[in-house]
């Protein structure tokens, strides 16, 4: 099972992110069901991005080939973006060297990414100036990915356009497994950049003065430079001479250079072996002819003359058979030798096994390789499990200082390993905690108003205030003492929660305030705590909805739909935040005491309307109502008063909200006034609540009510309470069964009402 790391699957998301959004990404990554991030030195199955690749290219419709290309075109600008944008332009002076480098570059960061399995690639010039770049991979499907990092390094790097086109693909059988050997054509074109000819001014006599005598000048600095040079070793023409000395159209001066070879090696034999300690020199047939003085002291069997080379070492990379003819081939790949642990000693088989890096190099004159090697170690740790010690490599070799800064290098990655972990678990711990969040925020809203309960977190008071015209509902259930007398506790919590959140529904569907719920008491109101001109309207609609939703919920005594009583009025109250440990939005005025005795005195399955309701109500002509008569209202006196039978325009189901997307569309109020009364949910941004509480807040305080003490919990006094006159005075406490605040009470007379 292949396996790639993470930097890889990184890079995917970012390329998919920044292309096509952050949205795109998390419907990929949910298709093909894989995690949300990936750590940059873990190991992840290829699976996972060629998931990746299928989903994308169903997702937009494209090939792989077109997918894999543009990830090759981004793949390389993400390795500049990761820092390794100097170690890349370092490869070679040109697209073909840089290629050709490529080997090397995964060598040495396999010194990082040990499970490191990256392809392999090699430049073939043929006899008719052709250029064929061989890709060898362990991963079928993935080779147009190829052409996308050339045409990018071609551009950004060498100034140039490459067309790559496939002119075979077949399973490699130069290598000792099968692995997928794909063969492009490369042609690469120079970028020509045409400059339009400027006419040539005429200057004053003076301008060509200077100018003749600054080519004089050049002149003498060329014959200048033409008499320093040094004799060389074989007679040049005159044009070599020429180009030695200045590269025409550049005008910059450049020396030729002529490598000089000695007649005679001078240096003894022992002094080579010695200086190069780990070289081997074999002839065609693999016959070991010379090696160095400290690979002879690991693997002693070479000292055996006429000895193959292998017997004793296989070739890890490049992965090709064992034989000259594939090791020429692939001349300028960097090779790495391993030992055969059964042809050690004893003494070293139970030691890790010895891996060598370094360059093959063909000896025409003598028809021998010499494979110059040092050991390929990346850590200290792995230069004790083979029993080696830094004095045994060259003081020449930067394979010593490569263990050195590798040792640092593994142990900064480790480091960040760490710290990947720990930014992953604070983003899970985060998120967790957004949601917890969230969760604890809707439990405030469902408290208390929106814009009342952002004051509260941010520390704010929170004025009380006076709201001129609202209207307030009450209802109950009939004979529920009854009820509670013959059933269980848990049957009558079953069937009040069964009531209570169908009612709940309702209220975000019409757009009421649920003040609260005492047994079987629910109340709320309309236009408080965000005013609105269809108060009367929304809470009438609620009223029948209720009606119907109560006929849903089974009484536990006999079976059948329970029935409710409801009564409306529409008035002024005083609105504000009471109490300190849990505190509550709470109502204040004769309007809630005389909504409560419109449900008191009120007809089972009928919705009781005072005349101030009716009064608002008749006007809109949406609504068949009828006259009760007058009846003798304790406290009130004689009322007449109506029942509210139907909504002549909207049916039971649209009052129900079970169409319209389960909305109940009202005609909107003015624009300033809709605005205000949007709640914000929990889950939106903390910007959008302030600027709904803004204008909620602008809504109300110059219009609709009358500012009074503010209400903050934690900051009570005695010098902050005021007593109002809210309610008449009663004879015995039985006279009533609601506080002015609706609440249930059997045993509380007074005629005051205290607020903050």
């Amino acid at each position: 099972m292949l396996s790639l790391y993470g930097f890889i699957n990184t890079c995917l998301k970012s390329l998919v992110i920044e292309r096509f959004g952050e949205e795109t990404w998390e419907n990929l990554r949910l298709m093909a069901g894989v995690q949300e991030t990936f750590m940059t030195y873990e190991i992840y199955d290829d699976v996972i991005t060629l998931s990746l690749v299928q989903e994308a290219c169903k997702m937009l419709d494209v090939s792989s080939e077109v997918i894999l290309k543009l990830f090759g075109e981004y793949f390389f600008s993400f390795c500049k973006m990761s820092g390794y944008d100097t170690m890349l332009r370092t490869l070679g002076g040109n697209l073909v060297e840089f290629i050709e480098n490529l080997d090397a570059l995964h060598s040495y960061l396999a010194l990082s990414y040990e499970a490191m399995n990256a392809p392999s690639f090699r430049v073939e010039r043929m006899d008719d100036g052709r250029i064929l770049l061989h890709y060898y991979s362990d991963r079928k499907g993935l080779h147009h990915i190829v052409p996308g990092i050339i045409e990018a390094v071609a551009k950004d790097f060498f100034d140039s356009e490459v067309t790559m086109t496939i002119l075979n693909q077949s399973e490699e059988d130069e290598r000792t497994g099968k692995k997928e050997h794909v063969v492009f054509h490369m042609v690469q074109k120079e970028k020509v950049t045409k400059r339009k000819a400027q006419p040539r001014q005429k200057g004053s006599t003076e301008e060509i003065q200077a100018e003749k005598e600054d080519k004089e000048e050049t002149m003498k600095r060329m014959m200048a430079r033409y008499a320093c040079l040094q004799l060389c070793p074989r007679k040049r023409s005159t044009w070599e001479i020429v180009r030695s000395i200045v590269m025409l159209g550049q005008g910059n001066l450049r020396q030729s250079f002529t490598p000089s070879y000695p007649k005679r090696l001078w240096i003894e034999e022992q002094a080579f072996c010695n200086a190069f300690p780990f070289h081997i020199v074999f002839d065609q047939d693999l016959v070991v002819k010379q090696t160095g003085v400290n690979i002879q002291k690991f693997v002693p069997g070479l000292q055996t003359a006429g000895i193959r080379l292998d017997e004793y070492f296989t070739i890890v990379h490049p992965e090709v058979i064992f034989n000259i003819q594939s090791i020429k081939k692939f001349i300028n790949s960097q090779f790495v030798l391993k030992t055969r642990r059964e042809m050690l000693p004893e003494i070293h088989q139970n030691q890790s096994t010895l891996k060598l890096r370094g360059q093959m190099m063909w000896m025409e004159s003598l028809n021998c390789m010499i494979y110059l090697c040092s050991p390929k170690l990346r850590s200290l740790q792995e230069l004790e499990e083979r029993g080696l010690h830094l004095a045994d490599i060259a003081q020449h070799d930067t394979t010593r200082d490569l263990i050195l800064l590798n040792q640092q290098r593994l142990a900064e990655i480790e480091l960040s390993n760490q710290l990947e972990r720990k930014k992953e678990e604070l983003r899970i711990l985060s998120r967790n905690l957004e949601i917890e969040k969230q969760k604890s925020e809707k439990l405030l809203y469902a408290m208390l108003p929106t814009h009342v309960a952002n004051l509260l977190k941010e520390g704010k008071r929170v004025e009380a205030g006076e709201f001129k015209v609202c209207t307030i509902l009450f209802s109950d259930v009939v004979t529920f003492t009854n009820i509670c007398a013959a059933c269980e506790p848990i049957q009558i919590v079953n069937m009040l929660n069964a009531m209570y959140s169908r009612f709940d529904r309702l209220t975000n569907i019409h757009n009421v305030y649920k003040v609260e719920t005492i047994g079987d008491a629910y109340m709320v109101v309309g236009g408080v705590p965000v005013p609105t001109d269809t108060h009367a309207e929304r809470v009438a609609n609620f009223a029948l909805g209720m009606r119907i939703a109560a006929r849903e919920v089974i009484s536990p005594i006999t079976g059948q739909p329970i029935q409710i009583r409801v009564g409306l009025h529409t008035g002024s109250v005083l609105a504000g935040v009471v109490g300190d440990k849990m505190p509550r939005y709470c109502l204040f005025g004769d309007t809630v005491n005389t909504a409560s005795r419109m449900e008191s005195h009120g007809v089972p399955d009928h919705i009781h309307l005072s005349p101030f309701t009716y009064s608002v109500l008749k006007d809109k002509g949406i609504f068949e109502i009828a006259e009760r008569g007058e009846i003798e209202v304790k406290g009130k006196g004689l009322m007449r008063t109506f029942f509210l039978l139907k909504n002549l325009q909207k049916s039971d189901e649209q009052i129900m909200g079970l169409v319209d997307g389960e909305t109940c569309v009202y005609q909107e109020d003015p624009e300033d006034v809709t605005d205000a009364q949007n709640e914000v949910s929990p889950e939106d941004t903390d910007g959008g609540q302030k600027e709904e509480e803004k204008k909620e807040l602008e809504v109300e305080n110059p219009k609709n009510h009358i500012s009074s003490p503010s209400l903050c919990p934690g900051k009570i006094s005695p010098d902050h309470l005021i007593q109002f006159d809210v309610t008449p005075a009663y004879e015995s406490p039985t006279d009533f069964k609601h506080l002015h605040n609706g609440l249930h009470s059997d045993s509380i007379s007074t005629k005051f009402c205290s607020i903050l």
